[in-house]
């Protein structure tokens, strides 16, 4: 098969860092190009990953016919605006997360999504102790699963920086809270029906440093998260069910290259120390999550996490600020 040609819209640091060089380092994933909104960024950002092609505009490498998939990593706020205009002129997209700033703007790209892939680069759910979590789950290994518990933070008073800016969709909700949605979904296998949050708005910068949320799944399954950008880094994931439980180790930031560790337990000892625990081979989930999206591209593989699964992440997003705002539960 032949790889999926590529080009990044941004010199974004998560692309810079991370995501760029995953997928240069993928199977199915060849990027040619990057785009910033000047030629020498471009050009600089080119040459420290070794990326053939720079553009000194969006346009450029929109127009560029080789160019198959764009990877986007702009601004929350920018995210549509450009996914749509990368999907009118034929290129497939993986879009950061959030993938919007509501549901109803997301709901703009169903416009072009019976034309091309669009995804929202949740790299989670590629990798392999989450697959084996939710295998866990739906084997009825852990019993039936009631809760899904997650704790996501790290630590960012920066003025300047877009994550504590609200007109750019910034806080820790749009961040980081995305990533404990998606687990009780992805595990749950199922969608909320009604949410209670509370917030902890930043005085200064007046985006909500910290969000904690109850997510009811009905028949008696809940999950419930905090995340925070001022408090010190951690993060985690606990699966309980009615007779086992597990706990993903460094469940989002899931080192590259690194082995990962999910712990069993069955509780029958305190404090953890009947925990069996399983280790999965280094990998990259970025990567992981670039060669998914290609082969979906090529039709070697259905595209499981389309423009309504997105939307459905945003619709739970609106109706947690709704309850945050109102005191009350919220229905999804």
């Amino acid at each position: 098969m032949k790889k999926v040609t590529w080009g990044v819209l941004s010199t974004a640091k998560i692309g810079m860092e991370k995501v760029t060089p995953a997928l240069m380092r993928s199977q199915w994933c060849d990027v040619q190009a990057i785009a910033s909104r000047n030629l020498p960024s471009a050009r600089a950002a080119a040459d420290k990953l070794g990326i053939p092609k720079a553009y000194g505009s969006y346009e450029e490498l929109l127009a560029d016919p080789a160019i198959e998939a764009i990877y986007n990593p702009l601004p929350n706020d920018l995210h549509v605006p450009m996914t749509l205009a990368a999907a009118r002129a034929g290129k497939h997209v993986l879009c950061e997360k959030p993938i919007a700033l509501n549901a109803n703007e997301a709901a703009q790209l169903r416009e072009v999504a019976g034309k091309v892939h669009i995804m929202e680069a949740f790299m989670v759910r590629f990798h392999p102790q989450w697959l084996r979590t939710r295998e866990l789950v739906q084997s009825g290994a852990l019993g039936e699963l009631r809760t899904v518990q997650a704790w996501f933070s790290y630590f960012n008073r920066n003025a300047g920086n877009i994550r504590n800016d609200a007109s750019k969709g910034g806080g820790a909700l749009m961040d980081i809270g995305c990533y404990p949605i998606v687990a009780g979904r992805f595990l749950f296998g199922a969608e909320p029906v009604r949410v209670m949050a509370l917030a902890d708005m930043d005085p200064d910068f007046g985006v909500d440093r910290g969000f904690s949320a109850l997510l009811d799944f009905g028949n008696g399954r809940r999950l419930d998260f905090t995340v925070s950008m001022q408090t010190t880094p951690y993060q985690r994931v606990h699966a309980i069910g009615t007779e086992k439980r597990v706990e993903i180790e460094i469940p989002f930031n899931a080192p590259q290259g690194q082995e990962t560790r999910i712990f069993v337990d069955d509780g029958k000892v305190p404090g953890g120390a009947s925990a069996l625990t399983e280790t999965f081979a280094a990998c990259d989930q970025y990567s992981l999550e670039g060669d998914a999206f290609s082969l979906a591209i090529r039709g070697v593989q259905p595209l499981h996490y389309g423009v309504e699964d997105a939307i459905q992440n945003m619709r739970i997003i609106d109706a947690l600020f709704a309850s945050q705002a109102s005191g009350r539960w919220e229905s999804v």
